[in-house]
């Protein structure tokens, strides 16, 4: 089975902005090769440390707001 880790990272990367507190912080509680393929990206801080919680980069912020509406708002049709 072919896996598109794309599709999935730009799915969590959504699903930390519904998490978001602090102004540019969510919970990482999600897959850790999905977070380090993020960090990679540059869109989140590097999750390998102790706090619960990973950092988003100001291009993160922004992409995980634009993914967050396209995936997840409903329109008032």
């Amino acid at each position: 089975m072919n896996i598109n880790t794309a599709a999935i990272d730009d799915a969590v990367l959504a699903l930390l902005h519904l998490t978001l507190h602090d102004y540019n912080r969510a919970w990482k509680s999600f897959d850790w090769e999905v977070l380090n393929r993020l960090h990679a990206r540059g869109l989140i801080g590097d999750p390998v440390n102790k706090a619960k919680s990973v950092a988003l980069t100001e291009d993160g912020l922004r992409e995980s707001e634009r993914l967050f509406k396209q995936f997840f708002l409903v329109s008032d049709k």
